[in-house]
């Protein structure tokens, strides 16, 4: 009974990561519907609903905190907790992310950059998350390398982003009015440029735990 007991609670810490997964996406995906509309209301849902976020991943954390401690795991075990732990830290950071993306568009009321379409670099790294996700519900290697190479095309396409607001803000500075308004439209932009990028940058760290507790290969995490 208690190893039938202990094999549950594997299953269901593996159960409560993914569906915690689910929410930081249902929430990023809200937010970049804030980032298009500036929606007041969907950003003050994404912004509430953090709270949830992080009290789910601190009871998660004490799981995983308590199979350590009480069941003394040994190989892949060990390595599926201590992955599953750290995976759920760029899972809350996600989730700290998307609530950065929601108060971004609604500061900006919908026209965060009007000269650059964030929509697809938006779109590539949330693809990201969610499959890095899913090859780390199937114990899938393989899939969680080809993910973690897509992250080399969302960084060239941050750094082509910001170089487009940067020559905006040259090019709209000579003949602006309100220059304090031009410079905090810009550096929203900016911002919102950079936390997408960290979203792939997790999407990538989930990738390497994956690998490491599939296959004992440590070689995504350095």
């Amino acid at each position: 009974m208690p190893r039938k007991r202990y094999q549950d609670q594997l299953r269901q810490l593996r159960g409560e990561v993914a569906a915690l997964g689910d929410m930081v996406l249902d929430r990023y995906e809200l937010a970049l519907d804030v980032l298009e509309t500036g929606d007041s209301m969907t950003a003050t849902r994404v912004i509430d609903g953090d709270e949830s976020i992080n009290e789910w991943f601190l009871d998660i954390e004490d799981q995983c905190t308590e199979l350590i401690t009480l069941q003394q795991p040994v190989a892949g075990d060990l390595r599926m907790i201590t992955a599953s732990f750290k995976i759920l830290t760029d899972l809350e950071r996600v989730g700290d992310l998307a609530t950065n993306l929601a108060r971004y568009g609604h500061e900006a009321s919908g026209e965060l950059a009007t000269s650059v379409n964030l929509t697809p670099i938006a779109e590539v790294a949330g693809k990201m998350v969610a499959d890095a996700m899913d090859a780390y519900a199937k114990d899938d290697a393989d899939r969680a390398r080809a993910v973690a190479t897509r992250d080399n095309k969302l960084d060239r396409q941050c750094t082509t982003a910001s170089e487009a607001i940067a020559r905006r803000l040259l090019e709209d500075y000579e003949h602006t009015i309100d220059v304090d308004a031009l410079l905090d439209q810009i550096s929203r932009a900016l911002l919102t440029v950079r936390d997408l990028e960290r979203v792939g940058d997790h999407a990538v760290n989930i990738c390497s735990r994956t690998v490491y507790m599939v296959e004992n290969d440590d070689e995504l995490i350095y």
